[in-house]
């Protein structure tokens, strides 16, 4: 095989708000850590271990804007993307390097009554959003859902 892949799967959960950074072009970006947590117990000891490893998660443009007003401290969702590696260097002159995950597609998967404040989630229980997704399909898809019935019928509890 003389291909490559670089992409990355995560649900975890949010470690704190989005934070925006807008541009003049009119684009932006959404910077927040994600945490996931590894639990398993230790053979010796038989003592219980946990750890958790935290990523640095940008999204760009719709995207992080929807994360923006939906996400919250705390909520979980599902991150996919790439890897990516900035050099940069510190107010010493020294080489530093941060490692990103680039979003390219998320789901929010916090119940929206879980949502403390802020906006309320879509009325579907979970939001899916790929940057090249049509902004559009994303507006209708957040759109609640509404069930017509026919005249002179009424609505009874059979499950049936």
């Amino acid at each position: 095989m003389s291909g490559t892949l670089n992409k990355v799967m995560l649900i975890g959960h949010t470690g704190d708000e989005v934070k925006m950074h807008y541009f003049e072009g009119g684009g932006s970006i959404g910077r927040f850590p994600l945490a996931t947590n590894e639990t398993y117990t230790n053979r010796n000891t038989g003592e219980r271990v946990s750890n958790t490893e935290w990523h640095n998660v940008v999204v760009r443009n719709k995207g992080a804007e929807i994360c923006e007003k939906y996400l919250k401290k705390g909520d979980k969702v599902y991150i996919e993307g790439r890897i990516k590696t900035r050099k940069w260097q510190d107010d010493s002159g020294n080489d530093r390097y941060s490692t990103e995950i680039q979003c390219t597609d998320f789901t929010f998967l916090s119940p929206k009554n879980e949502n403390e404040g802020g906006g309320a989630m879509p009325q579907n229980k979970s939001t899916s959003h790929s940057n090249n997704a049509n902004s559009g399909q994303q507006q209708r898809q957040n759109q609640p859902q509404q069930t017509q019935q026919p005249a002179g019928e009424e609505e009874d509890d059979l499950p049936f």
